[in-house]
C-alpha cells in the first residue's frame, strides 16, 4: 500500500473555528501531513489566541476574522484565501455553538441562533468553495457532526436538530457533487476532553461517571483521537468514501449500557 495516499502535501485546508480545541487539533494534523493551514474565527482576540497556539506548535497558519453565518463575509474570505494562500482543497466545517436549555424554556431566537451557526454556516461555507472544487475536479469537505446527529438528549433540542440536519446536508452534498470528484463526509465526535468539558470531567462529577460508564472505551476522547480520522477523510485514501459519518465516540453509539 502506498502510504502517500495519506499525504496532504500541496493542499490548502480551511478549518472554521480552529483557534483551539477540536479545530486546532485537526489543523495540526493537516500540517503534519503537509497541508497549508488556514483558520477563521469570529473575533480578533480569539483569532490571535489561535495564531499564538499555532506558533507554539511550530505551524505557520493563515487566519481570518469571519462570521461564517454571513454569506458575504464568507465569500470575501474565500476570495482572499485563494489570492493569498491558494484554492481551498479541504474545508472542515468545525465552528459550532450549543445552548443547553430545556426546549419549553428556549426562545425561538436562541433556537435559530444554534441552527444558524451549526447548520446554515456549513451550507454557506460549502457553497462558497464548491465552484472552485468543480473547476479543479477535486475537493474534500468534512462536516463536524455529533452523536446528536443520531441521538436526542434533554436540553439540546436546537443542537440535535442542527446536527441531524448537518448529517443530511453531508449526504446531499455527496449526492449532488460526487460526480465532480468531491467527497463530503462527516466526523461525529463522542465526548471529548476540551476546555469546555473540563468542569464536567472532575472526579466525582455525576456526568463524568455517566459518560465513562456509557463508553465501551471507558474514557473520554481526546482531540488527538480525531486527528487520524480527519487526515483520512481529507486525503486520497478516502476518494471512494462519500456521504459517510465517521463516529469517533469510543463505541457509545454501539452500546446499550450495562445492566443495572
Amino acid at each position: 500500500m502506498d502510504m502517500n495516499l495519506f499525504s496532504l502535501k500541496g493542499k490548502v485546508a480551511l478549518v472554521t473555528g480552529a483557534s483551539y480545541g477540536i479545530g486546532l487539533a485537526i489543523n495540526t494534523a493537516f500540517a503534519a501531513a503537509g497541508a497549508a493551514c488556514v483558520f477563521c474565527d469570529l473575533h480578533e482576540d480569539i483569532l490571535q489566541k489561535g495564531f499564538d497556539a499555532y506558533q507554539a506548535l511550530g505551524i505557520k497558519a493563515h487566519g481570518y476574522v469571519c462570521d461564517v453565518t454571513d454569506e458575504k463575509q464568507v465569500e470575501a474570505m474565500v476570495a482572499r484565501i485563494e489570492e493569498e494562500v491558494g484554492p481551498i482543497d479541504i474545508l472542515v466545517n468545525n465552528a459550532g455553538v450549543i445552548k443547553r436549555v430545556p426546549m419549553t424554556e428556549m426562545s425561538a431566537e436562541d433556537f435559530r441562533k444554534v441552527v444558524d451557526v451549526d447548520l446554515t454556516a456549513p451550507f454557506i461555507c460549502a457553497k462558497a468553495v464548491i465552484p472552485s472544487m468543480i473547476r479543479r475536479g477535486r475537493g474534500k469537505i468534512i462536516n463536524i457532526c455529533s452523536m446528536m446527529s443520531e441521538l436526542g438528549r434533554e436540553t439540546v433540542s436546537a443542537y440535535a436538530a442542527a446536527k441531524g440536519g448537518l448529517k443530511m446536508l453531508t449526504r446531499n452534498i455527496c449526492s449532488e457533487y460526487g460526480g465532480h470528484n468531491i467527497q463530503c463526509n462527516g466526523i461525529g465526535p463522542g465526548y471529548i476532553e476540551t476546555p469546555q468539558t473540563e468542569p464536567l470531567r472532575q472526579e466525582g462529577h455525576p456526568f463524568n461517571h455517566f459518560i465513562i460508564s456509557k463508553t465501551p472505551a471507558a474514557r473520554w476522547g481526546t482531540t488527538e483521537d480525531l486527528m487520524g480520522p480527519a487526515v483520512f477523510l481529507a486525503s486520497g485514501a478516502s476518494d471512494f468514501v462519500n456521504g459517510h459519518i465517521l463516529y469517533v465516540d469510543g463505541g457509545i453509539l454501539a452500546y446499550i449500557g450495562k445492566q443495572p
